[in-house]
């Protein structure tokens, strides 16, 4: 069995100016796919992880060292746990989430912090929204990293920094990218599913 390319949640032109068809069609059908593609072009030289789990493909290449596994892995993983982070229709956060971004001193406050960490990140990747030790952090991973191989940490929102990500849209004007997607597209709901820790397996796929 091959991994594949999950397809998106939602059509690929329901985001109107925030996030246009065009950049999908490259992001996805393009970035994503080309993941997909050398992930299992590497794994099928790979004998020992035939029939692993992405996320124990992952988890092997890291502790082997090899990092072109690991970078194409980590990158399919990654770009399937952010497609489900964006909704055309964004609901506020309510129950067990809002009370935890009270405690982080409130939606104003949480925004903010993520869009500090997302434009801040110097070159390439991802900002992260994660449950640390029953608390709400921001912070960020470089390149291909993910919180597949980082202890301690459970994730619950992501935002793609990566220049391909929103360049198409946004030219190189990254703080605007992300003013559109945390006031318009984060799937709150989402977000609040992954509290229970699984996270990680919303994002797997069978080997």
């Amino acid at each position: 069995m091959t991994f594949t390319l999950p397809p998106l949640p939602y059509a690929a032109d329901a985001f109107g100016d925030t996030l246009s068809a065009e950049s999908f069609s490259f992001h996805h059908g393009k970035h994503h796919k080309a993941y997909v593609d050398k992930t299992n072009e590497l794994v099928g030289v790979t004998v020992d992880l035939a029939g692993a789990s992405l996320s124990e493909v992952i988890r092997a290449a890291s502790d082997r060292g090899n990092r072109v596994l690991f970078n194409n892995a980590a990158q399919l993983w990654n770009h399937s746990f952010f497609w489900q982070c964006l909704t055309p229709d964004p609901v506020k956060p309510s129950g067990k989430l809002a009370g935890l971004i009270d405690d982080f001193g409130g939606q104003d406050a949480l925004v903010s912090a993520l869009k500090q960490e997302a434009v801040g990140h110097f070159a390439s990747g991802w900002a992260w929204l994660v449950l640390d030790g029953g608390a709400l952090k921001v912070t960020s991973l470089h390149d291909a990293d993910s919180p597949v191989v980082q202890d301690g940490i459970k994730p619950l929102l992501t935002i793609d920094v990566w220049e391909h990500a929103y360049y198409i849209d946004y030219r190189n004007a990254r703080p605007s990218y992300l003013d559109a997607l945390l006031a318009k597209a984060i799937n709150w709901d989402f977000v609040a599913q992954n509290l229970d820790g699984e996270g990680i397996a919303r994002a797997d796929q069978a080997g």
